[in-house]
């Protein structure tokens, strides 16, 4: 069995926006999603923690983006992230998570304090604008 991803993380993209939820514990923004089960699919993984974290939202198609393993350069930590982007997201940013988060919301990519998991995620995903030389 191949090392599976350790967590699901989910970005959706709406106008030029992501959503986003805001950590209770120190009031940082994330990528929704959440930490697997043992044997629950990455998939899988990611549309129960969203249920959890988001029960209003609705998700159309998820595909896999890619699978961020790493070590954060910022941080030391260990990366082992299964990314899925959304097609589609609607609904209403309710909170069923009020332990973990505090906040929902459609956010620009910048501008935003991110955990560091999150920020390389935003930088792969959203790179910055290259000014004309």
């Amino acid at each position: 069995m191949g090392a599976m991803a350790k967590s699901s993380k989910l970005v959706a993209a709406k106008r030029g926006k992501v959503l986003l939820v805001r950590r209770r514990s120190d009031g940082l923004w994330m990528f929704p999603g959440g930490r697997k089960r043992a044997r629950e699919s990455d998939k899988d993984c990611l549309r129960r923690e969203i249920k959890e974290e988001l029960p209003k939202l609705k998700l159309g198609r998820i595909t896999l983006w890619k699978e961020v393993k790493g070590i954060n350069k910022r941080s030391g930590r260990r990366m082992s992230d299964a990314i899925f982007i959304a097609k589609a997201a609607t609904g209403r940013l309710l909170i069923g998570d009020k332990k973990e988060i505090d906040r929902a919301a459609w956010h620009k990519p910048r501008g935003i304090r991110l955990t560091p998991t999150s920020r390389y995620i935003r930088d792969r995903l959203f790179p910055r604008k290259r000014r004309p030389s």
